[in-house]
């Protein structure tokens, strides 16, 4: 008898199982962006969140932005949605739309973290940066 109050007992604390949302890392331009592009980007960021999905960017401006801002534009947004990975050490250089603020201090070597963290990585112009980013997930 002791041992089915037990097991009650251990059920209970049991949180219930919530499955692991993917994660997609969104790359690219880090500078000002032309308004059809940034549109773009809103727009996939807005798709992404309402299909699911967590983003995770550099945290900083340009794509990283801009979809941020359309992740927490989306109707299913929730506060953790949208995580931004920095290069440096001040959480403040984030993007007014990230959820999660982490301050890596790895300089460009916060991109092997941005998209090792992804399911899948999608890539909207850039640079050399971008590129590092294409080559660390083609691996």
């Amino acid at each position: 008898m002791d041992d089915d109050r037990e097991d009650e007992d251990t059920k209970r604390d049991i949180a219930p199982y919530v499955p692991r949302r993917p994660v997609m890392a969104v790359i690219g331009n880090g500078l000002s962006l032309d308004a059809a592009t940034e549109a773009v980007c809103i727009e996939l960021g807005r798709r992404a969140v309402e299909a699911g999905f967590r983003l995770v960017t550099g945290g900083l401006g340009g794509v990283m932005a801009a979809v941020s801002r359309g992740g927490r534009e989306a109707a299913t947004w929730r506060d953790g949605d949208i995580v931004g990975l920095l290069p440096g050490y001040e959480a403040s250089a984030a993007n007014p739309h990230v959820d999660i603020v982490i301050p890596t201090g790895m300089q460009i070597g916060r991109n092997i973290l941005v998209v090792a963290a992804a399911d899948v990585v999608v890539v909207v112009g850039g640079g050399a940066g971008t590129l590092s980013e294409i080559a660390v997930a083609w691996q």
